[in-house]
């Protein structure tokens, strides 16, 4: 058998030289014949349970191959043990059964080492747990896109400034040379965000870095090799930055987040259309209300959330590109005859984004604040939704399809749980508050720069992240739901009383008196039944006519019009 003790902490040098070597176990001594991994001293065993040696046992020993390794509790010292809290001994070890002896054949020497970021590592679970299901939203909104869409707006600026002919130190470029400025956008990959960081570590500076990138990048190149000071040229850091991130939110929203929503809208409609007409038990308060159709309810949340989807398209992502605190300061001094504002609203809008003139050094982030409170309210309209669809679960309206293999309960072998619908409501108000300190936060600046937004708006992607996480899941569970019409349709049957409405409506036209009240004292805290409705309408003193509609009235077709809203939404939706 054998068995492999793994480190989880390292050994300090100092701890290493004061280990002691001892002479290898000669089979001597109390060992009973189980299997063992390690001896503390020549005779003496120590003992694991089941003849195993897993790592969470290894607190419990001291691996001696040649020598002490520190454990978690003691390490060789002469004939005695030192205390060495949150130590973990490693070692390798073949384990014999033979003659009640253990042969110990060899020790792996203890190694620094970091845990690289996976799965498994990662402290946040949108890049561990979850990563397949948001990791496209990485090309944009982590840092490499941030430093993909820094590095974009660092050359298109070169490219403008070679367009402006009072800049004549940057003459027009070739083709050539625009071609391979333009290479480095298309062409830019992890290797490039791997040589920004490693100048990052020299210049602890991200946007620096990216202009050291670049002039590196250019610096064999003839003609751009003479303009390479041109680049950030009159830019303070936030003219980049704020760009960049305008870029990552109009890309990750409009790529990667809207289409999502569309879907999930999409799947809405549809389950509207196709129970337009199955009628459903109202309730307000949680108690029996006036019937209504599934497909209706299910069309109110589809067009609250075409309206919210609607308002987040419509946007205006914002740039500002003026300098230190907004004025062209240093601009107008190196070349005061430019028309310095005109050239940054053409450079802002040539990158697709809108001209914020009146600024400080940073764009005030009042768009960024509306974006976000526009998500906080689509993702709240999706948390309703979440919550009545559970609860129609929970009653039976919806039964869920099974998946061979899945498990609803570690100890309920029955239990079918909404757990789509539980992740959606959960992690929608991790995103609801993330967007809401967003929100709150981004407009405000010290003067005319803090830096408490920089830190901030690297958390862009977790609110991001998270609604696409809560919208996924919504889908699927969507994907998952079964109308029940047995369970709707006994809810109905028992419901009767939900027709008082229509009747003392109908007694209020023919000038019954108190119509209200002769419904309230038949039906208030009492069975109501088919047949005791029936005898109430049958003793009204209102025409015959109305009298036989009443009658045709069953708690299955008291919906009103609601079929129809539900078609004339449809009609909309698909105009």
């Amino acid at each position: 058998m054998s068995a492999v003790c793994r480190p989880h902490l390292q050994t300090s040098a100092e701890e290493e030289r004061n280990a002691v070597a001892l002479p290898p176990f000669d089979g001597s001594g109390s060992c009973s014949s189980v299997s063992f991994c390690a001896f503390m001293e020549t005779g003496s065993c120590i003992r694991f349970p089941n003849g195993s040696c897993p790592a969470s046992n290894v607190t419990r020993a001291s691996c001696l191959y040649g020598q002490f390794v520190p454990n978690q509790n003691r390490v060789s010292k002469g004939s005695s043990y030192v205390a060495l809290p949150h130590k973990i001994c490693t070692c390798k070890a073949t384990l014999k059964e033979a003659n009640n002896s253990i042969e110990a054949v060899e020790k792996v020497k203890v190694k620094p080492s970091e845990m690289e970021l996976s799965s498994l590592t990662a402290i946040s679970p949108l890049d561990g747990r979850y990563w397949n299901k948001v990791k496209d939203l990485s090309l944009h909104l982590s840092e490499y896109g941030l430093i993909y869409y820094r590095t974009l707006v660092e050359i298109k600026w070169l490219l403008k400034l070679s367009q402006i002919p009072e800049v004549s130190e940057v003459p027009k470029f070739s083709n050539e040379a625009e071609a391979k400025l333009q290479a480095l956008i298309d062409g830019f990959n992890d290797t490039d965000a791997i040589q920004v960081k490693n100048i990052e570590k020299i210049t602890n500076h991200d946007v620096k870095a990216v202009e050291y990138f670049l002039k590196t990048k250019c610096q064999e190149d003839p003609e751009i090799a003479k303009v390479l000071e041109f680049f950030h040229f009159g830019c303070t850091s936030e003219d980049i930055n704020n760009l960049a991130h305008g870029l990552m939110l109009k890309e990750a929203v409009n790529y990667v987040i809207l289409p999502v929503i569309d879907d999930l809208i999409n799947a809405i409609y549809s389950m509207a259309e196709a129970n337009a007409h199955i009628p459903m038990l109202s309730r307000t308060h949680g108690q029996p209300a006036s019937p209504t159709t599934l497909g209706k309810e299910m069309i109110i949340f589809a067009e609250r959330l075409s309206r919210e989807r609607r308002d987040i398209s419509q946007v205006e992502i914002l740039g500002k590109f003026a300098g230190a605190v907004g004025n062209y300061n240093a601009h107008v001094v190196a070349y005061p005859d430019v028309n310095w504002p005109h050239v940054a609203e053409e450079f802002v809008n040539s990158l697709g984004l809108s001209f914020n003139p009146h600024v400080t050094q940073i764009e005030s982030h009042d768009y960024m604040a509306k974006l976000f409170h526009s998500f906080i309210r689509l993702n709240n309209i999706l948390l309703d939704f979440d919550k009545d669809v559970w609860g129609y679960i929970s009653v039976g309206y919806f039964k869920q399809v099974t998946k061979a293999g899945e498990i609803g309960s570690s100890t309920m072998p029955h239990k079918v749980n909404p757990i789509d619908f539980e992740n959606s409501e959960g992690n929608l108000g991790i995103a609801n508050a993330v967007f809401d300190h967003l929100s709150m936060k981004l407009p405000i600046s010290r003067w005319q720069r803090d830096l408490t937004d920089s830190t901030v708006l690297r958390n862009i992607g977790v609110g991001l992240g998270y609604s696409l996480l809560a919208y996924k899941s919504a889908l699927v569970g969507i994907g998952k739901l079964q109308v029940n019409e047995a369970a709707l349709n006994k809810d109905l049957d028992n419901s009767w009383e939900v027709l008082a409405e229509p009747i003392q409506t109908v007694m209020r036209r023919y000038g019954v008196e108190e119509p209200y009240e002769k419904l309230k004292e038949l039906t208030r805290g009492r069975a109501v039944t088919k047949e005791s409705i029936t005898e109430f309408i049958n003793k009204l003193d209102i025409p015959v006519e109305a009298k036989t509609e009443l009658l045709k009235l069953t708690p299955h077709n008291y919906v009103g019009v609601a079929a129809q809203l539900v078609k004339d939404a449809l009609v909309r939706h698909h105009e």
